[in-house]
């Protein structure tokens, strides 16, 4: 499915003006149909696969215990 640029910024979540210069530099494959760019919805799917990836190792990462120090001595 096609959508515009401004709908490819909503759906991911982005600037306009970000999404659009993405576009124009090739790093969001886009097809120009004379008047507009049309991004094709599908190529983003691993972007938000990785971007959930990411999410749950910063969160496994923020749960995990504290190791004690080994530095600190008992002087009792």
């Amino acid at each position: 499915m096609y959508i515009t640029i401004q709908e490819a910024a909503e759906y991911l979540g982005m600037p306009f003006e970000q999404v659009q210069k993405y576009v124009l530099e090739g790093r969001i494959r886009a097809a120009h149909d004379g008047e507009q760019f049309l991004v094709n919805r599908g190529q983003f799917g691993l972007y938000f696969e990785q971007l959930e990836t990411l999410k749950q190792q910063i969160d496994d990462w923020r749960n995990e215990p504290i190791p004690p120090d080994r530095d600190i001595k008992d002087e009792d």
